[in-house]
């Protein structure tokens, strides 16, 4: 019995490692494949494939990149025009302000601050204050650059100009502006901070010391810039901007180009020229835009970030469905438009490249792709066909190297692009990932103007951005047919009174700011791009696992993306068919999170970053295994 035991249980033990070794056969049999022909490229990648969009909501430039810290710096009129512009009267002083409609510091803007001071003395200051937009941030060591318009009954009073904390009072800085004439004059000052506390919670003041009256207009304050660009960008916002790479810059927007009546529309030839000639103007999203992102100023970011400008012109048409019937209607529109191209790339002798240099940028900017209106496809009239045909045939006249953008299908003439635009739940950005895969090639390029995954506020989740890089795997296998694409809207003011649109790739307040899950993708994607697609055979995945591959043969590199949208991870046994020779360690850059719905935020920004690390491969064919919830790129030399 004890034999036949023995022979019993050695018996088992050999059908249990003949069954683990079926298992594993069987394992391995069904352990997913990405087979990719690195050898055999099979289109080039467009080196334009990645960029921004930009436009004024969410208060993206007053507020947001551009860097002023006034807010209301030109004076409205109406209900709420001195909403951010209360009295202050220390001590035992009086004062009150108004709006004065009867005097400006311009024909462009022809009313001003009113500030009546009757009681007022060096110990009981009288004058106004400026909250900034949700705060007014304030660093230590730092040099704020100033300036007004102003003028008074009292000729030579001074202006005294602060920094003051909100809670605590203390100034953080001082100026003094004298010698104030009773005709409209600018004034610079400069405010020097020294060991004070990095704060958000602090506003402007400018007083008096004796009775008078004051009228101010145009009051500026400006922190330290992008590049040191006076009355410039944001820098924390420009980084972010930097990281991403972008090949190209469409601006001046969307539904800000048109704006919601044809007289609120982004008139650019009012955009230009020193301050107080440019009178503002109510942007679609209910607030008044201060003009200070003019057109040579989006032409100056696009210069800093090296960035090639994508310009929107505006084509007759606007959100209420005002528009201008093609024909002799659309003419000085069309003119307008020559006009702009001019400005942006005629020479200094031109009669708007002379403007341009005026305002002290004499060089020419690059300019490749004009696009012609935005979103054209509600115009409820049809007039696109005729108002493009129009447009098109006059620019291509005088500028027959440039290539036009149509913003809906159009009959009439073929365009060079078209922009097309998609914003989607997670499931259809899934869904939608080979939307170009089967594309015709024949018509004209596309351009995926805007596009985004909306789920997260005020920024995008976890899920929205598996759902988004899921979308660019499509984009990039595709880039032969898809020349350009860009996420919108780029940024947001997180404060809750600030937002009209969710989600949005960045976010910030008025000190800081932080990268979403969205933004992190774009990073990646925009990081590890190759200059041509190989074909890649993804068998066994399963859904929700999407991927690209790209090579760039100068750098002998392959950048292999894979995003796992699952619960659990996702074994890939890779085989780079046609690579002889691969570089044992490999980088692996992997963004991912515990749950879908995971997140960063203005508290706590570093949520849900890249990580990077590196990995073994034993050569053109080996196996990866990549996490629950995660976009990765995985960069490989040979």
């Amino acid at each position: 019995m004890l034999y036949y035991g023995v022979i019993m249980h050695n018996r088992v033990s050999f059908l249990a490692i003949l069954a683990c070794f079926a298992l594993a056969r069987s394992m391995a049999a069904q352990t997913p494949t990405l087979t990719v022909q690195v050898n055999h490229p099979i289109a080039k990648v467009s080196p334009t494939l990645y960029g921004l969009m930009t436009e004024e909501i969410n208060y993206s430039y007053d507020g947001g990149l551009y860097a002023e810290l006034v807010r209301d710096r030109a004076i409205g009129h109406g209900f709420g025009a001195l909403m951010h512009w209360p009295v202050v009267a220390r001590g035992n002083s009086l004062a009150a302000v108004s709006v004065d409609e009867s005097t400006g510091p311009s024909a462009a803007l022809p009313r001003s601050l009113r500030l009546s001071v009757t009681r007022a003395s060096p110990e009981a200051l009288a004058g106004v204050e400026n909250d900034g937009y949700w705060g007014l941030a304030v660093r230590p060591n730092a040099v704020y650059s100033g300036s007004f318009f102003a003028k008074t009954d009292s000729p030579g009073i001074p202006v005294t100009v602060s920094l003051e904390n909100d809670a605590t009072g203390v100034i953080a800085a001082t100026a003094t502006v004298t010698e104030l004439t009773s005709d409209w004059n600018r004034y610079a000052f400069t405010l020097k901070t020294g060991a004070v506390p990095i704060t958000a919670n602090n506003h402007l003041i400018l007083t008096i010391a004796r009775p008078a009256t004051v009228w101010f207009d145009l009051v500026s304050l400006f922190p330290p810039t992008y590049n040191d660009r006076v009355h410039g960008n944001r820098i924390d916002l420009m980084e972010k901007l930097a990281a991403l790479h972008p090949k190209f810059l469409r601006f001046p927007g969307g539904n800000y180009l048109e704006g919601e009546h044809i007289a609120e529309r982004f008139d650019w030839k009012k955009t230009i020229g020193p301050w107080d000639d440019r009178p503002t103007h109510m942007s679609p999203w209910r607030y008044r835009s201060s003009d200070g992102m003019g057109l040579l100023e989006f032409l100056e970011w696009c210069e800093d970030l090296k960035m090639q400008p994508v310009l929107a012109v505006y084509a007759g048409n606007s959100l209420a469905q005002d528009h201008v019937e093609p024909g002799p209607a659309l003419e000085s529109y069309v003119q307008d438009v020559l006009d702009e191209i001019e400005y942006v790339t005629g020479g200094a002798g031109t009669k708007w490249g002379s403007e341009r240099a005026k305002e002290g940028h004499p060089a020419p900017f690059p300019l490749h792709y004009v696009e012609i209106g935005n979103e054209d496809e509600f115009d409820r009239s049809g007039s696109y066909d005729g108002r493009f045909a129009q447009f098109y045939h006059a620019i291509k006249q005088r500028y027959p190297e440039l290539q036009l953008i149509a913003t809906a299908p159009v009959r009439s003439v073929t365009p060079d692009v078209l922009d097309e635009h998609f914003y989607m739940s997670a499931e259809q950005s899934f869904a939608q990932a080979h939307h170009y895969d089967n594309h015709e090639r024949s018509g004209p390029k596309i351009f995926v103007g805007e596009w985004a995954t909306r789920e997260g506020a005020p920024t995008p989740d976890l899920n929205a951005a598996l759902a988004d890089a899921a979308w660019m795997t499509g984009l990039e296998r595709n880039s032969d047919l898809v020349i350009m694409s860009s996420y919108a809207p780029l940024f947001t003011n997180v404060n809750p009174e600030a937002s009209q649109w969710a989600p949005d790739l960045i976010g910030y307040n008025a000190l800081t700011s932080y990268g979403s899950p969205g933004y992190w993708a774009q990073v990646m994607f925009s990081d590890h791009l190759g200059a041509e697609v190989v074909p890649a055979n993804l068998e066994g995945a399963g859904p929700r696992v999407y991927e690209s591959v790209t090579r760039d043969e100068a750098l002998h590199k392959i950048f292999v993306k894979v995003v796992n949208a699952n619960s659990n991870p996702c074994p890939l046994a890779i085989d780079l068919e046609g690579a002889d020779k691969i570089t044992p360690q490999a980088a692996l850059t992997t963004l991912r999170g515990n749950t879908p719905n995971a997140t960063s935020s203005i508290a706590d920004p570093r949520a849900i970053i890249p990580v990077d690390r590196t990995v073994q491969v034993a050569g053109p064919k080996f196996t990866e295994a990549f996490a629950p919830y995660s976009i990765n790129v995985l960069e490989l030399s040979y």
